[in-house]
């Protein structure tokens, strides 16, 4: 479909394209196997300048927005969504300094996320504060001019590889989630470790660790905004960041959709190519519509985002419940039609169902996106009356 992306859009994209399918696939599975961080993948979209597509031009980015993270992330993914998911960490870590964060703070931090410098990472989720992110139980205390944090998050995507911190912790637990506030913790804080990195079943070259915080001092000018408002700046930066994972979804879809069209037309059984066989042949139809439906979603509502609208929860939850889910189906279809080839690792759509499945979990699992929707859906109908 065409979309009418501008000549600096359509360079992007192409960009990101080339970096796939030059640099990326001939090395996904070893990545994947070995569960290597892509360092080298990243330093070639550092020279290529796309880290910065999603920050202004006065912090070193190109003046962009979440339509051409979008175009980045979509690219990357079809590649390997391992590699993709280590870009747009980055900016997932460095949205709530860009949303909240002083001058000084955004000077001093984005110009580094926007060259590639330093990767950024999102400190949110604990053991036992997942989807209730109120539930969090990682202090920072006030002492003089710095605040003292304790705790530990888990399951931090670039935690460890990431220079940048932006974590949420209690101020004052008495108040709930409106006790919560958000934090710049930089990689080399006396008091700041990691735990090992995870072992995972998808998306494997991307690092996943936990954050520990002992007795972790960090100035006071590193809190966001003010006291009280981390939970504000998790949920206002997630929302910014669920059509990334759209996106993401969008071309893991895209990728095993390629796989199983070239597969088909070349498998041949009973005499001819199994895509003349009308079973397999309405499976492609199925899967190439939708991941149309997706991409079309994820890009109207990036495009929304960065038009200055205030208000897209709903439709940031529907990008990242639906993108996920298709990509879930369609790397299941293709696993299918490419038969006993498509369960064996030499195949890449082994990796991309293994890969896909974490869309659905991560920056809020599907159910909670339904929650969101549900919601949204009811406020709406109830200022309407």
């Amino acid at each position: 479909m065409e979309y009418f992306l501008t000549e600096e859009q359509q360079m992007i994209q192409e960009l990101a394209a080339r970096i796939a399918d030059e640099r990326v696939k001939p090395v996904a599975a070893e990545l994947d196997e070995k569960g290597e961080f892509p360092w080298e993948i990243m330093k070639v979209l550092a020279e290529s300048d796309l880290f910065g597509v999603w920050l202004p031009e006065e912090y070193g980015g190109l003046g962009g927005g979440i339509f051409e993270q979008v175009l980045v992330v979509e690219e990357l993914s079809r590649a390997c969504s391992g590699v993709a998911v280590s870009y747009a960490a980055s900016g997932l870590g460095s949205f709530p300094i860009l949303l909240f964060g002083t001058e000084e703070q955004k000077q001093k931090f984005l110009p580094d996320v926007a060259s590639g410098t330093k990767l950024a990472a999102f400190g949110l989720t604990e053991a036992n504060a997942g989807s209730d992110a109120s539930a969090i139980e990682t202090t920072a205390t006030l002492d003089g001019d710095h605040y003292v944090l304790n705790g530990t998050k888990q399951w931090i995507t670039n935690g460890g590889e990431a220079d940048i911190y932006t974590v949420i912790a209690m101020t004052n637990r008495s108040r709930g989630s409106r006790g919560a506030s958000a934090f710049i913790v930089e990689k080399d804080t006396p008091g700041f470790s990691f735990g090992k990195k995870e072992n995972k079943m998808g998306i494997r070259a991307s690092a996943t660790r936990e954050l520990v915080f002992e007795d972790c001092r960090i100035p006071k000018e590193n809190l966001l905004a003010r006291e009280g408002m981390g939970f504000i700046v998790a949920m206002r930066t997630l929302d910014m960041t669920r059509p990334g994972i759209g996106a993401q979804s969008v071309g893991i879809a895209k990728g095993a959709l390629d796989i199983a069209v070239d597969y088909a037309r070349e498998r041949k059984q009973f005499g001819q190519p199994i895509a003349s066989f009308q079973a397999v042949g309405h499976m492609l139809a199925e899967m190439a519509t939708q991941v149309e439906a997706a991409r079309a979603l994820v890009y109207a509502v990036a495009k929304t985002i960065d038009s200055g609208a205030r208000d897209f929860s709903k439709e940031s939850a529907m990008a990242k419940v639906f993108a996920s889910d298709v990509a879930m189906r369609v790397t299941t279809d293709a696993v299918q039609v490419l038969g006993g080839y498509g369960y064996m690792k030499e195949y890449p759509v082994e990796k991309m169902m293994r890969d896909a499945k974490i869309t659905q979990i991560y920056e809020g699992t599907n159910q909670i996106q339904r929650n969101v929707i549900s919601l949204e859906l009811i406020k709406q109908a109830a200022r309407k009356r």
